[in-house]
């Protein structure tokens, strides 16, 4: 037998001996970061842009009509992003600053949430982190005043809503774009929402 042809029965086995270790392959398939950004509109693809906005270097700037967030770099430049914002009228407006920062952040929806949406006590006990939490790979906090605005910028299992609005107020990222916001955003930074 060719040593670099792979059987069904070698396959097989080979899960089994996983599977009775304790380590299990088979598991939901994770999308590549390739197959998520062919699921948005091109326009919403990360890039550097010109940046006029006179904004200090490293703050966020989130355009919500735009369905943008800006990643200011200096010189005249800046880091877009395509966004999904929250729904008509649910979404935070002006300056706050970063107060905590979470991978694979764990997710319980507010009271108001699941009053507007019923269907969402089932998750009343919170959804821990993965990807099927709703929050993806990265969460960032928004914070006024030292208290926890409950607006986040964070990740989604839904690549396909960026560009719409479609949340609870909150501002969706692909889980690769919020994955790189996340490494170049320290607690503090500050970030404007127009």
């Amino acid at each position: 037998m060719d040593k670099n042809h792979v059987t069904r029965r070698m396959l097989v086995l080979g899960s089994l001996a996983l599977l009775a270790t304790g380590c299990s392959s088979i598991v939901r398939p994770i999308e590549s970061p390739i197959a998520s950004r062919t699921r948005i509109e091109p326009r919403y693809r990360r890039q550097e842009v010109a940046y006029d906005g006179g904004e200090e270097p490293g703050t966020i700037v989130v355009n919500t009509e735009e369905r943008y967030l800006y990643y200011v770099v200096g010189g005249g430049t800046a880091i877009r992003y395509g966004i999904g914002v929250g729904e008509e009228g649910r979404t935070l407006k002006g300056r706050a600053r970063i107060g905590r920062k979470a991978e694979w952040p764990s997710w319980t929806p507010t009271e108001n949430m699941m009053r507007r949406k019923p269907h969402l006590r089932q998750y009343a006990g919170g959804v821990s982190g993965g990807l099927h939490n709703p929050l993806g790979a990265s969460a960032l906090y928004l914070y006024r005043g030292g208290q926890d605005t409950m607006f986040r910028l964070h990740g989604t299992n839904e690549p396909w809503t960026i560009g719409q609005a479609v949340s609870s107020g909150c501002i969706r990222l692909t889980n690769e774009d919020i994955v790189d916001l996340y490494s170049r955003t320290p607690v503090g930074t500050t970030v404007l929402i127009i």
